[in-house]
């Protein structure tokens, strides 16, 4: 089961309805993925500054004190806002070496995402209320994934949960299951990627952030994954400037892409899309098996 769930806006007119219509998308995907939800957002970023979205779902951790000691490590400012059991720091160092520092230095908690234009939430639950508990609704910005979970092959736990994020603003929604993930990610720890669950959709992301790294382009590592990731699988992907979905050569999971003029949007079923304005008039169609689909916001 789980469902997924991707907006991306072409254009500025509904920007600032984002997290609304994303919410409204997550609603209806509340049957495929009753147990936990997450959504990832994008916005236009803060120049020179690096945000990492933080868990602490067992623990209260002294974020003062935290964000004090990273700026030590770093040699760098860093500043620290919460909501309920996240918290999102804010630097001008290197914000990959404050996710290491912070996965090395406080294992009692989980680092969800790093990057200048992303922000990533979630927790167990019915997804209407991670949603609210989150404000997605009163987000705004260019784009936004989302997923509900069912745990059909692991515990119900958050850091279980998706969205997944291993590098900077690249973020992965996943329905399937990957047979090789235990082999790839030994070969991806090898490449300096690091891991916090046993998640198979975390070594996807894994897998991608490693492309990126090496100077693919997100089309490129995408069909660089149709060789390298056995399984089966559709996947929605955020980078800061794009979007993309692909399915595996088999495509047995549900997907439905749609789009107009302002947005393009992804929802395992069309009911998710059905809410969105202006769809009446959207070119809808299921994506082809092992094609990768991209767009951009330079594009």
């Amino acid at each position: 089961m789980c469902g997924i769930v991707g907006l991306f806006l072409k254009t500025d007119k509904y920007r600032p309805e984002l997290g609304r219509l994303t919410a409204a998308m997550l609603h209806e995907m509340r049957g495929r993925g009753p147990d936990s939800a997450g959504f990832a957002v994008y916005d236009e970023g803060t120049v020179g500054l690096t945000r990492l979205t933080v868990l602490a779902e067992r623990t209260q951790p002294d974020w003062s004190r935290t964000a004090a000691e990273l700026a030590a490590a770093l040699g760098a400012a860093v500043d620290v806002r919460s909501i309920r059991d996240h918290a999102v720091f804010e630097t001008d160092g290197d914000g990959r070496l404050a996710r290491q520092w912070i996965i090395d230095h406080l294992p009692e908690v989980d680092v969800l995402s790093y990057g200048r234009h992303i922000e990533l939430y979630k927790a167990v639950g019915d997804p209407d209320l991670v949603a609210s508990q989150y404000d997605l609704a009163g987000r705004s910005g260019t784009h936004a994934v989302a997923h509900t979970r069912m745990a059909t092959e692991s515990a119900v736990t958050t850091n279980g949960s998706h969205p997944f994020v291993t590098g900077a603003d690249t973020c992965l929604v996943h329905n399937g299951s990957l047979s090789n993930h235990n082999q790839l990610r030994s070969r991806l720890v090898r490449e300096g990627e690091s891991f916090q669950t046993e998640n198979d959709s975390e070594v996807a992301a894994g897998y991608l952030s490693w492309r990126l790294r090496e100077g693919d382009t997100l089309d490129e590592a995408l069909h660089r994954a149709l060789v390298d990731l056995d399984g089966f699988y559709t996947f929605a992907v955020g980078t800061e400037d794009g979007f993309a979905v692909l399915r595996d050569p088999i495509a047995c999971k549900p997907a439905v892409i749609a789009e107009t003029d302002d947005w393009v949007a992804m929802s395992s079923e069309y009911r998710a899309i059905a809410t969105l304005p202006d769809v009446d008039d959207a070119l809808v169609f299921e994506p082809e098996p092992a094609r990768v689909y991209t767009w951009s916001l330079a594009s």
